[in-house]
């Protein structure tokens, strides 16, 4: 079976990447007070990224142990910081940043692009235009969201790109649902990536790909799965192969409104604590809700 997923995790798991793979490397942290595991995946050689159909690149995932992300969690704010310290890893200290909310908001498993850039702090405005106010703490944050080229016409890259030439950012963060393959990661995994992004790739609706070599700068994915195959759904509960000319589709959680509220709580404060460090938790709720 064609393995469909967005996640490099699973195609390290396809690819029996405990055994050792040449070129690639892979570390598995457990923060029990956050219950979260954390897989670090980095895919070193060119042969590497061929057999696991994804680009040069580290990767970082971030599993909740005790369920999915779209219930109410105690460790939601430990939660976050760690998600705030993965993505510093990958962002090289930037301190200008244009963050990306992809997807369509009147699809609900697609939406949390758009519900993370709602909470996004912006300063870029506070930092060039408001020279009286201390924003030594504060990173130069932009944000915007695409919406889809069915409503708007324009691909996502082509306009993120108009943007980066314009204002310059040191780093793109490009927030985006996306695809798995297998059910203990659907609503409860976060990926971060240092490569990019192609929007709706994991749904084979793949647009032009968002990465250094199309933007000029380097564009760090992050996004939760919402949606996997229903083939892979099938085989996962009932371990058995789906019928050869299964209808293709895709499937997502009951509750997918409240996953996609509550990845993009997570993932918008991770952002907002990555770039601005003088700010609490608390003043950023007060700040962006």
């Amino acid at each position: 079976m064609s393995l469909r997923t967005d996640l490099a995790v699973e195609s390290a798991e396809q690819l029996s990447i405990n055994r050792g793979l040449e070129g690639v490397s892979s570390h598995v942290d457990t923060v029990p007070e956050a219950q979260l595991e954390i897989t670090d995946i980095s895919i070193e050689t060119p042969r590497a990224a061929e057999l696991m159909g994804r680009p040069c690149g580290r990767y970082i995932t971030l599993r909740a142990l005790d369920g999915a992300f779209d219930s109410f969690s105690p460790c939601f704010e430990r939660r976050a910081r760690i998600v705030s310290q993965q993505l510093e890893k990958l962002c090289e200290n930037a301190k200008s940043a244009l963050v990306v909310g992809l997807g369509n908001r009147a699809i609900t498993p697609d939406a949390v692009g758009p519900l993370c850039a709602d909470r996004i702090f912006a300063t870029r405005h506070i930092k060039r235009y408001a020279k009286e106010m201390d924003s030594e703490d504060l990173g130069e944050v932009s944000v915007t969201q695409t919406g889809v080229m069915g409503t708007t016409g324009i691909e996502s890259a082509e306009y993120i790109r108009a943007l980066c030439t314009s204002l310059k950012p040191q780093i793109v963060v490009a927030v985006d649902a996306l695809a798995c393959s297998e059910l203990s990661h659907l609503g409860s995994t976060i990926q971060l990536c240092n490569t990019g992004i192609s929007p709706g790739s994991g749904v084979n609706n793949a647009r032009k790909e968002l990465s250094r070599s199309t933007l000029g700068v380097t564009c760090v994915a992050v996004g939760v799965p919402t949606v996997m195959d229903l083939t892979s759904a099938a085989e996962g509960i009932f371990g058995s192969s789906a019928p050869d000319g299964a209808q293709s589709m895709m499937v997502t959680p009951r509750n997918v409104d409240k996953l996609a509220e509550n990845a993009a709580g997570y993932i918008s404060l991770a952002v907002n604590l990555c770039f601005h460090k003088g700010l609490s938790p608390e003043d950023l709720r007060t700040l962006t809700e």
